[in-house]
């Protein structure tokens, strides 16, 4: 019989030690940083996630899917922000595709558009990083919890990301509706 990799044992450890993920925790983790991951190969591609490309297609489906998988987690036995933070990725999602396809914002539709996808990938980066740093490492969690120092750091590093993403991108949109 073969020996599996460590890091392979290791994983299999993790996913089966007591008051971790669920079966359902672990798809839903899976599939949410599959969502973030393509929505950073958008806008590294095309500068921004456009839901009628592939990848902001793909964006989309696996961000519902994800939003739609975290409903039933309920690590502490109620709903906690990220379930209503899933509620709120899910209407900004509905707002960004329909606005735009049935022209609400009149000439301002893809500037909105562009803002609403971007704040639903921030958005989704939020729980991303709590649960990071208040899971890992598993033996002792680099956070605390959600009043940790580190924590709030790196939420308002990514809002300093997210902010200046936004205004490259309505720059960058500003400049190209010039052009055409």
């Amino acid at each position: 019989m073969r020996i599996l990799h460590p890091f392979i044992t290791q994983s299999l450890n993790i996913m089966f030690t007591p008051n971790h993920l669920s079966v359902l925790g672990i798809i839903h983790t899976a599939i949410s940083i599959l969502a973030i991951l393509v929505a950073f190969a958008a806008l590294f591609r095309y500068g921004k996630i456009d839901p009628f490309t592939g990848m902001g297609k793909l964006y989309i489906w696996l961000t519902v899917i994800t939003c739609l998988t975290g409903f039933p987690i309920m690590r502490f036995g109620h709903p906690t922000p990220g379930h209503y933070l899933g509620v709120i990725i899910l209407v900004l999602l509905a707002i960004a595709i329909l606005g735009k396809r049935f022209g609400v914002f009149g000439r301002a539709a893809d500037f909105v558009q562009v803002i609403l996808l971007s704040t639903t990938l921030f958005l989704s980066c939020i729980p991303a990083i709590v649960e990071s740093l208040t899971r890992l490492p598993m033996d002792h969690p680099l956070a605390s919890g959600p009043d940790d120092p580190l924590l709030q750091k790196a939420q308002l590093i990514l809002l300093v990301v997210f902010i200046a993403g936004v205004i490259y991108q309505v720059i960058k949109l500003r400049k190209a509706k010039k052009l055409a």
